[in-house]
């Protein structure tokens, strides 16, 4: 007679991987539910148009020197 079969099992509930198994995707839902909480309570107010530092499309200098300067073949 085998003796394995005589052994209780354990229910679902009390096998200790099965809530490592649930555990993970719990956390990432939550955290996803926390972000967007987050994200739909918490958004900065833009600021208006007056208030942004300016930009000068053309002022480029140092940035396109060394561009030029790398792609420049050795001679």
């Amino acid at each position: 007679m085998n003796t394995d079969m005589l052994k209780p099992t354990l229910p679902w509930w009390r096998v200790p991987i099965v809530w490592l198994v649930i555990a993970g995707p719990a956390v990432v839902v939550v955290a996803g539910v926390a972000t967007a909480v987050i994200a739909v309570r918490g958004g900065d107010v833009p600021l208006p148009n007056a208030h942004r530092p300016v930009v000068v499309q053309g002022d480029m200098t140092p940035a396109g020197q060394a561009r030029n300067h790398a792609a420049a073949p050795l001679r």
